[in-house]
């Protein structure tokens, strides 16, 4: 299927997604920060700029859109028809890129959670605030939000209605 824009404003649109203070970025800062916890974000130093650092727990969470970070099972991560190649190379890219990252915060001793945008579509922001702050206070290493088997509780709700 031929693309419904022309080059020149499919350039302009692709340039306008923000990679920083996206929307549910904010939601879950603004979550977090109602819920009393005290963070910074986008700290350059630390690998991969974590959306979301908190210093006291030695915590790093990363907000992942499902479409470019390529969240297994979801639907929101469908694939471009077109330049498929391209497009294959791109998200590989982003998740090879996403599992360095990761390794590098881990191996530094960084707590690491992983809070993909249907988490904060399906459960808010404010219920996805509460499960980091458990988690925080809990002191294992690695979350990620939803877990596989919530995810697969909501596909089946999906496919229900």
């Amino acid at each position: 299927m031929a693309d419904v824009v022309d080059p020149e404003t499919r350039a302009r649109m692709m340039a306008g997604i923000k990679g920083r203070n996206t929307k549910p970025e904010v939601e879950l800062r603004r979550a977090l920060h109602a819920d009393g916890y005290r963070f910074r974000i986008h700290v350059n130093r630390l690998p991969g700029k974590p959306d979301i650092v908190l210093p006291r727990w030695k915590a790093a969470i990363l907000v992942q859109g499902c479409f470019w970070h390529r969240h297994p099972g979801c639907r929101f991560a469908s694939s471009p028809s077109t330049r498929v190649s391209f497009w294959t190379a791109k998200f590989e890219a982003n998740v090879a890129r996403d599992a360095r990252n990761l390794t590098l915060l881990t191996q530094d001793g960084w707590r690491v959670a992983i809070v993909w945008e249907c988490a904060l579509r399906e459960f808010g922001a404010g219920q996805i605030a509460k499960r980091l702050g458990e988690w925080l206070t809990c002191g294992s290493v690695q979350v990620e939000l939803p877990a596989r088997d919530e995810l697969k509780s909501v596909q089946a709700a999906d496919g229900a209605h």
